[in-house]
């Protein structure tokens, strides 16, 4: 004898909304285009309009050639699309036109799979501010902490020594209760000591030792580290492509890279629940623009390291990679502005999205190709 079968819920349903992908595409901040075969534009939403300072009927059926000029890399991107049929991002591109002016953008061209020979063009607009953020890596913050860095090597250290000498003497002369004071300044010369020395990475100018790295034997240590000591009460969890190419990098510097970013990530989880998520993918397509220079580095490489900590205030947000900056209340912010460092010598970048329960950093950094050569 069969069982019955179960009754059918007769609660009402969520009804799904029907949307409009074209009002969809008018919501988004990003100037959106659909391009023909032959460079005709036959769609823009109402952000394209304001980038490009004209009307949708005055942009649909134009040619991108009409707005911007032949050599901007943007129509590589989509020529390489309509080969390949594959997406493609471009990170620190100027699109610059008498009429609308320089613009620092992020590019991405994406074949439309329901319409052969058209591809979808976002652009991403970044004020210089932000350009110099996350294009650069916040390189200039890093310089600003070198030249920092020797003037509190050589103006700084030699008199701490000195006061730490004479503590030493004095400590001999007075009484017991007193020597706790002498102790005290023996601590703070030692711990300003111990920062200058930090700081001191950031002047260090001798080249960059490289070579092919197992990204995944670097994350491995660094998880073998992080969960026998600061981060025992976190749970990890590890989404790994297993057929990424090596990193063209220092071994070392990449661990202590990821070292700071999961040793903060460790301090910002909740005590219940803590959870550090950390990812490796494939993109490909994925290049920077150099500035000053035609040239283009690809970064088809990208570790993720994930937290459910309560996000990072707004307020910092624009300044956190620069030295001095943190939410710790004993930190001394040169963490995240060493690892901005490590990683624009590497000539990767650097980005984060966070929100509640989710912050994310990534960082792309360019692979080893067949001919031992980076990418």
């Amino acid at each position: 004898m069969t069982g019955a079968a179960a009754p059918r819920s007769t609660a009402p349903q969520p009804s799904v909304p029907a949307f409009d992908g074209m009002a969809l595409l008018n919501a988004l901040n990003d100037a959106v285009l659909l391009i023909d075969g032959s460079g005709a534009l036959l769609y823009a939403n109402q952000a394209a309009e304001q980038f490009f300072q004209a009307s949708a009927s005055y942009l649909q059926n134009r040619r991108l050639a009409d707005l911007l000029p032949a050599d901007s890399p943007l129509f590589s991107l989509i020529e390489q699309v309509m080969t390949q049929s594959s997406v493609v991002s471009e990170y620190g591109v100027t699109l610059e036109t008498p009429r609308i002016g320089a613009h620092f953008v992020n590019l991405q061209v994406a074949p439309v799979a329901e319409h052969p020979g058209t591809a979808l063009v976002s652009i991403h607009e970044q004020s210089i501010a932000r350009q110099i953020d996350r294009q650069l890596t916040h390189r200039n913050a890093a310089r600003s902490v070198t030249a920092m860095a020797a003037l509190l090597a050589h103006e700084v250290k030699n008199p701490l020594s000195g006061i730490r000498g004479a503590a030493q003497l004095l400590e001999q002369s007075v009484p017991t209760e007193d020597r706790t004071l002498t102790q005290l300044i023996c601590d703070e010369t030692d711990r300003i000591c111990g920062l200058v020395d930090r700081m001191e990475v950031f002047a260090d100018k001798r080249p960059l030792t490289r070579e092919p790295v197992n990204i995944h034997q670097v994350l491995e240590h660094v998880h073998r580290v992080a969960r026998t000591g600061f981060a025992r009460h976190v749970r990890f969890r590890e989404n790994y492509d297993p057929s990424l190419p090596a990193v063209y990098g220092n071994r070392d510097q990449l661990i202590q890279v990821f070292l700071n970013l999961v040793k903060n990530a460790a301090e910002a989880v909740p005590e219940q629940d803590a959870e550090i998520v950390l990812s490796t993918a494939y993109r490909h397509g994925v290049r920077l623009a150099i500035p000053g220079s035609d040239s283009r580095v690809a970064l088809p490489l990208v570790v993720s390291v994930q937290d459910n900590g309560e996000g990072i205030p707004e307020d910092i947000r624009p300044h956190l990679f620069d030295a001095f900056v943190t939410t710790k209340p004993k930190g001394s912010g040169l963490g995240l502005a060493l690892v901005a460092k490590i990683i624009g010598d590497h000539g990767g970048i650097i980005e984060f999205d966070s929100e509640p329960r989710r912050t994310v950093f990534r960082v792309m950094l360019p692979t080893v190709d067949t001919t031992g050569e980076h990418s």
